[in-house]
């Protein structure tokens, strides 16, 4: 039953949405309750200024080092963290994610290893991870390509991080 007045909202494609405002919708989806966390975005060390970053998958290279790694800073204390990634490929692509917390002590801690398979423009989020007690966390470090994965080179996407007290 509709209440008077009420006029449903057109559906929209998934596909049609910016992939900043994905992820911004899916920040805000994860906070559906009142006494869910607030959460912020991580900045990426050696960004330009932009909470999320865009890339597209390098070789892997015999000397220097990839571009597969990006580390987000965790600038004070927050009792956990999720991982956004959204695929910004033209067609389906399949991408080689690690994501991993960095604690001052020099150790880390792996929270994500997978190889999901993305559409076009489509998305997810991982997490959210609780902090480890104990561990002071300085760096977010989020992995998008592999050696054991070489057909990933040249896909697109964008990541980024969020802190959640």
């Amino acid at each position: 039953m509709l209440l008077p007045g009420y006029q449903p909202l057109p559906m929209v494609s998934m596909r049609l949405i910016p992939p900043i405002v994905l992820t911004a919708v899916l920040a805000v989806a994860a906070g559906s309750s009142s006494a869910e966390a607030s959460c912020r975005f991580l900045m990426p060390l050696g960004g330009g200024g932009e909470p999320v970053v865009s890339k597209r998958i390098g070789p892997d290279r015999l000397l220097g080092s990839t571009n597969w790694n990006t580390d987000f800073i965790v600038d004070r204390h927050f009792r956990s963290y999720q991982f956004f990634f959204t695929s910004a490929s033209t067609e389906r692509a399949t991408f080689p994610v690690a994501a991993f917390m960095r604690f001052t002590d020099g150790t880390s801690l792996q929270v994500v290893n997978e190889t999901p398979t993305f559409e076009p423009g489509t998305g997810r989020k991982f997490g959210p991870f609780k902090a480890v007690p104990g561990k002071r966390t300085n760096l977010m470090n989020f992995r998008v390509g592999s050696t054991t994965r070489p057909a990933a080179v040249g896909f697109s996407y964008r990541i980024s991080v969020q802190g959640c007290d």
